[in-house]
């Protein structure tokens, strides 16, 4: 029990009191705890003492709780706690003088006071120092009755000892508008009376008391077992500041602390020049200068790998091992829990959470980003020595803390760069900071990198060239022919905190993806002669001069940051190994013209391309000896083709097919050999008239948009529409809606909009109950198989004009349909969104309204967050609405989810 391991560490102190060497002093003295709290009533311990417990707790600030003595009132026990803390807090009350155990307490507080130099803290909670100091008004009443039947000697020292005390510096209530805010205060002066104060050492580390606080919940410092805790997340993130921190407030808690850095194990490591760590003798060396210096023992020799244990078995020790990247040391140097005495810590910390699980540490803090608002606080700490711009420089802070990417690392860096430069030098320095990374930070961020394995390096340049914020399976199609298990690599990836997967997207932080282009930039003076193209001037120079090689795997090209680009003709010829070439804009409908010239005689693109997205395609149709046949994704928006191929073309590997916005095309292609076709986007304002389908039943196309076919006569025939996820159509070019599952509908009536889908809900409906019939079970994973007392449709929205506007015709109009509709009524007073979710999860359509406020609210964002994840899951049906907003507003959008929800590309 925790009992044992307070009495242990007591004992343990007093042997050392005991000694020669041991001094009375108070800066040499070893403290079990770092507050004694002295009060009395039970209005005290439920009100002010439990806030001011919970706030010492958050700081790692140790404090005695009297809970498990309270019964008995064991004296000794008592008064051994008052000698063992640095600081007593006494909270005079009205009550305080009615007990004489509180008034003892304070004599032997003042006793050590005396011996130890304890520090000791008044709080006068409700009533009067001079009070306390006379004793006289309410507490001197209560006083007298205490000292009733006592000697005159003890009730003239505890008079003495309230004098004293009252005389001190403290804490009056009645001064405070905010207790919380007196409690703040009193914790942070005991902060700075222990020495702990993050002023010292951390006051640039901003957020440094969250991280503490979240550190805590996980060290569980009351617990007398033995705990791993890992701290992880990518380099540049403040990881090691936290284990700092952390180890400036544990470590005189404990018998024996010891902070490891790479330093220390690559000295140890350099006796053996280049011996693994493996390596018997390299791992007695190890243990023996850890011991030494965690003993203080110079002299120590180990003979065996069993002294660790042996020697620490009953040791109460914090260990934190930063930087850490070999299981082997790991292992040789805190290899088990039973290695070490009861209350002991072991805080690891690593980029690579595979080290963490490998070693069984499943009690991990996973550090964050910080928000907006904190980084900015950050970069101004180190840029401005304030917590916000000055005048002048709000905007210019504001872009630059953005280069930064929220890495406390590059923040300080970039901060720190720029102190004391005018206005001028940070103009000037903008184009640098957006298109190169900072030396000091590459450094840090290469460590993770360069401890990747050749395949999983490979795997980590496509996606800071190439595919960043893409989903997981379409990577997956694209590197299938290049990588056994694309997702054991990106598994390795996240672990090594290099990418996160949120959502199925891949995204790489933007200060490792400027990394990865910089290693990519680093393999040829020739831009030809690399593996990947990504920036600008090199591609144009590239294609304009026909210097291309066959070590090209891929090429990126944003349009918006050009102005005009003349391809030669034989641009790709040598390109014989090109894989995937991007030429796309992100704005949209080509808002930004930009001249993209490519000769009549143009006539070759490489045959082994898997990607192939070129937007704005300047001729009106492909080369003619163009072939397809390795193509998995072909994206043609807004081109200027009229048709893309003769024929029939040998397409199995195809998988998506988008031309978005040619105006022009005149006919579908022809795809009736893309067997394993699933999605496919027509076009927008397209002018074609529907002539005998080529496209034939293809039982895997999933999504299919086709929006203002304005001539559209009938829908293609032999489209099994069985199969669909996704319908997106818009006014005329309305379709059959019967066993479609999901529908994007827009402009059209309400009425119109329910009676398209209720056949397709009843129809599943159905099915799922067959299914159910079938097995013996209720089927509970899909949307379909819900009860009919659940919600049918649920309404996600935002603004005060959509809700008294539209949402109100609405819910009236299926209302009268007999629709259950669920729509949250309460959702500006901020309600938990637990609620609302199982709102959503309960019915069987989603009505997203999209309006011109929609984004300015996180709550409608989560919960479109969870629409999506229940989308993907198949357990929901989405219908998109645009209230007085174009599509193309929010297809604009930088949000990921919001361009590929409801299938726009």
């Amino acid at each position: 029990s925790s009992k044992v391991f307070v009495l242990l560490k007591i004992s343990f102190l007093l042997s050392l009191s005991m000694s020669p060497s041991s001094s009375s002093s108070s800066s040499s003295r070893n403290w079990v705890y770092d507050v004694f709290p002295s009060f009395s009533g039970e209005d005290i311990r439920k009100n002010f003492l439990s806030h001011f417990i919970r706030e010492l707790d958050r700081k790692l600030i140790l404090a005695f709780k009297d809970n498990e003595i309270e019964k008995s009132r064991g004296r000794g026990r008592l008064v051994q706690s008052i000698r063992d803390s640095r600081i007593a807090v006494v909270v005079f009350s009205t009550n305080y003088a009615s007990s004489s155990w509180c008034l003892n307490e304070l004599l032997e507080i003042l006793n050590c006071r005396k011996e130890f130099g304890q520090i000791v803290i008044p709080v006068f909670y409700g009533l009067d120092p001079s009070h306390v100091r006379k004793q006289t008004g309410d507490f001197g009443k209560v006083f007298e009755e205490t000292c009733k039947n006592r000697t005159e000697e003890l009730k003239n020292q505890w008079k003495e000892a309230l004098t004293d005390v009252a005389n001190l510096l403290g804490y009056h209530t009645r001064n405070w508008d905010s207790e919380a805010t007196m409690i703040g205060n009193i914790v942070n002066d005991v902060l700075g009376k222990l020495n702990l104060s993050p002023a010292n050492d951390f006051d640039d580390f901003v957020g440094i008391e969250d991280h503490i606080a979240k550190m805590n919940l996980l060290l569980d410092l009351e617990s007398e077992e033995v705990r791993m805790v890992g701290i992880w997340g990518p380099s540049g993130i403040g990881k090691t500041t936290i284990a700092r921190a952390l180890f400036s407030r544990l470590s005189s808690h404990f018998q024996g602390s010891i902070f490891i850095d790479r330093n220390f194990v690559s000295t140890s490591m350099e006796k053996y020049g280049k011996a693994n760590s493996d390596d018997y003798n390299m791992k007695l060396h190890l243990q023996n200068t850890f011991l030494s210096k965690l003993l203080d023992k110079k002299d120590l020799k180990v003979a065996h790998l069993g002294a660790v244990s042996e020697r620490l078995k009953y040791m109460n020790v914090l260990i934190v091992i930063d930087d850490l990247d070999d299981l082997v040391v790991l292992d040789t140097l805190v290899g088990q829990n039973e290695w070490f005495g009861s209350g002991s810590r072991i805080i690891v910390v690593t980029y690579d959470k595979h080290l963490l699980r490998s070693h069984a540490i499943d009690c991990i803090y996973e550090v964050d980003f910080p928000s907006e608002d904190l980084c900015l606080e950050i970069f101004c700490r180190y840029a401005f020595n304030q917590n916000s711009p000055p005048e002048g420089f709000e905007k210019l802070a504001v872009e630059v803390a953005g280069y930064a990417g929220s890495l406390p690392l590059g923040l300080n860096v970039l901060g720190s760069s720029l102190r004391g430069k005018d206005k001028e030098h940070w103009m000037a320095i903008m184009p640098r900071l957006h298109n190169d990374l900072n030396g000091k930070i590459e450094k840090v961020l290469r460590f993770g990198y360069d401890g990747l394995s050749s395949k999983d390096k490979t795997l980590f340049r496509h996606i800071a060239c190439l595919f960043n914020l893409e989903k997981v399976n379409d990577i997956e199609l694209l590197l299938a022919d290049s990588f056994l298990d694309i997702r054991a690599g990106l598994q390795i990836l996240v672990a090594k905190s290099l990418v996160h997967v949120r959502l199925d997207i891949v995204e790489m932080h933007s200060l490792l993806q400027k990394m990865g282009k910089e290693v990519v930039r680093g393999q040829s003076d020739d831009p030809g002669e690399r593996e990947f193209l990504v920036d600008s001037a090199d591609i144009c120079y590239v294609l304009e001069e026909n210097s291309g090689t066959r070590k090209l795997v891929g090429i990126s090209l944003d349009l918006d940051e050009i102005e005009e680009l003349h391809i030669h003709e034989n641009a790709f010829k040598n390109m014989s190994n090109l894989r995937f070439l991007k030429i796309f804009t992100n704005t949209y409908m080509f808002e930004k013209e930009v001249k993209v010239h490519l000769p009549d005689s143009f006539d070759y693109l490489p045959p082994k391309l898997k990607l192939l997205r070129w937007d704005g395609y300047p001729l009106k149709s492909m080369p003619s000896n163009f072939c397809p046949d390795n193509l998995v994704k072909l994206t043609m928006k807004n081109s200027k083709l009229k048709k893309l191929w003769e024929g029939s073309r040998k397409l199995t590997c195809l998988k998506e097919v988008n031309l978005w916005g040619s105006e022009n095309l005149k006919e579908i292609p022809d795809l009736s050999r893309a067997i394993n076709l699933k999605k496919l986007y027509l076009g927008f304002r397209m002018s074609w008239v529907q002539r005998p389908s080529p496209i034939r039943k293809f039982n895997n196309l999933t999504n299919i948009g086709m929006l203002e076919c304005t001539n559209l006569e009938t829908r293609p025939t032999g489209i099994n529409l069985e199969y669909f996820k996704r319908l997106n159509l818009r006014e005329r070019s309305l379709l059959c809606l019967e066993n479609v599952a999901n529908v994007c509908i827009e402009n059209l009536k309400i009425e119109k909009l329910w009676e398209g889908m209720q056949n397709s809900i009843e129809n599943k409906r159905a099915d799922s109950i067959k299914e159910e019939n079938k097995h013996g079970k209720t089927c509970e994973s899909t949307t379909y198989g819900k009860h009919m007392s659940q919600h049918q449709v649920f309404i996600n929205f935002w603004g005060e004009e959509v809700r008294f506007s539209f949402i109100s015709h609405l819910v009236f109009a299926l209302s009268t349909k007999g629709v259950n509709v669920s729509i949250d009524k309460y959702e500006k007073k901020g309600e938990d969104l637990e609620k609302t979710f199982q709102h959503i999860e309960d019915s069987n359509i989603a009505l997203v309204v999209f309006s011109s406020q929609y984004t300015e609210s996180r709550w409608c964002l989560d919960e479109l967050v969870k629409i999506k994840k229940l989308l993907d899951e198949g357990k929901l049906l989405i219908i998109p609405i645009f209230y007085k907003v174009e599509p193309s507003e929010v297809i604009q959008l930088q949000v990921r989810t919001l361009r590929a929800l409801f299938g726009y590309p």
